[in-house]
């Protein structure tokens, strides 16, 4: 029975095997390479494949899809007689794997080779400066060269990159010292440049400034001396005015030596203001004054014996703009109410004792709206008597 047993475990050991032998599973995007008795006999394709056992093999595994592979550096003579690291990346794909797995023994090593020959033969005829600059020329050239030979070998060739192109280190010490040389050039040009129009354009700016600067001030200077001008011509004529109001005011008000005596008096403290006036010196008219007020028999020099009616003002035009007039009446009407004021101050002087006249009727009298006749008793002041005397009023 043992016998049994053993025997029926080794004819279901064989089947399994038989069954290993006899189906083959390919993955996607694989194709197997089957040999019969070491000759090929055919591809097979992805899936589930059945071949005859122990007579078939599959031989090659063959991958289909794109590979890519990064070879290292690889030293290279350039024109100008510089060694550079170039180091490439090939992206290639097997399209028959019949010829990629017969017609060359390992096909990436072939690659690799080939992409070295030729990278030294395309660059062998540029210089550094060129080789720098030139990767698509370099990477056409590379892609033209691999594909046409690779194309017998059942393998496309799709893209060649160069990854890195390494000069020697004094050479690139070199560049970079003329890189930063060539970029301090242009920073140190682009700095002057800027300065040369920050320079011009504050230069305008200035020129424009002080032209500006000097027409502010030539109109500035016109329009200060027009003002001036104006202003000196109604003050002058304000004055004028002013004078011309007074002095008329005076004559037609025909003041006496008590008025011109009071006058006399108001000035006599202005005379001693100040702390420096210790010592002050009366004045002759002032004396004569008192005497005047004291008694008006005596005349003070300067004074009108006659009356001879009111003087009649003339009239000399209006002078000032149409802008004041108002301004000016105003301050007539102000100077003729201080005349009345001092015409009653000055009656008030000459007759204390008496009763004083309203303002009205006092310079209504002075500017001759009423003649005053004196009595006939009393003579006129200023006229002389029969016994030869002036005639002047009677003090109290």
């Amino acid at each position: 029975m043992s016998v049994i047993y053993v025997l029926l475990i080794l004819i279901f050991l064989f089947v399994v095997l038989l069954l290993a032998r006899t189906v083959r599973i390919i993955p996607q995007a694989r194709a197997g390479i089957v040999e019969r008795f070491g000759k090929y006999k055919e591809t097979l394709q992805a899936g589930l494949n059945i071949v005859v056992p122990f007579v078939d093999r599959v031989r090659y595994l063959i991958d289909l899809r794109e590979q890519v592979v990064s070879f290292p550096p690889q030293p290279v003579i350039t024109e100008d007689n510089l060694v550079v690291s170039i180091d490439t990346v090939i992206y290639f794909q097997v399209t028959d794997p019949i010829a990629a797995t017969y017609e060359i023994a390992n096909y990436i090593q072939a690659i690799e080779q080939l992409t070295m020959t030729t990278l030294r033969n395309i660059v062998g005829g540029m210089d550094l400066e060129e080789t720098l600059t030139s990767r698509d020329q370099i990477n056409s050239g590379l892609r033209g060269v691999l594909d046409e030979a690779t194309g017998k070998w059942g393998i496309r060739v799709n893209r060649v990159e160069l990854k890195g192109i390494d000069p020697p280190p004094s050479i690139k010490d070199s560049m970079e010292k003329q890189m930063r040389a060539d970029r301090e050039k242009r920073a140190t040009i682009l700095s002057a440049e800027g300065q040369r129009q920050a320079a011009i354009l504050t230069a305008e700016g200035g020129k424009q400034s002080a032209i500006l600067t000097a027409e502010g001030a030539r109109e500035s200077q016109i329009l200060r001396a027009q003002a001036d001008r104006e202003a000196q011509i109604l003050r002058a004529q304000g004055e004028g005015q002013a004078i011309q109001t007074v002095f008329q005011a005076i004559h037609d008000g025909q003041p006496d030596q008590s008025l011109l005596a009071y006058q006399y008096l108001q000035m006599m403290p202005k005379i001693a203001q100040g702390e420096a006036n210790k010592v002050w010196v009366i004045p002759s008219e002032i004396t004569k004054a008192l005497e005047g007020l004291g008694s008006s028999i005596h005349e003070v020099a300067g004074i009108p014996k006659d009356s001879g009616g009111v003087r009649h003002r003339v009239d000399m035009g209006s002078t000032e703009p149409t802008a004041l007039r108002t301004e000016t009446d105003r301050e007539l009407s102000e100077t003729s109410k201080a005349v009345e004021d001092a015409i009653a101050e000055a009656e008030h002087a000459a007759n204390p004792g008496g009763h004083p006249r309203p303002a009205d009727e006092a310079l209504d009298e002075a500017i001759g709206g009423t003649d005053t006749v004196p009595p006939a008793d009393v003579p006129a002041e200023g006229s002389e008597t029969e016994d030869g005397t002036t005639g002047a009023t009677p003090t109290t």
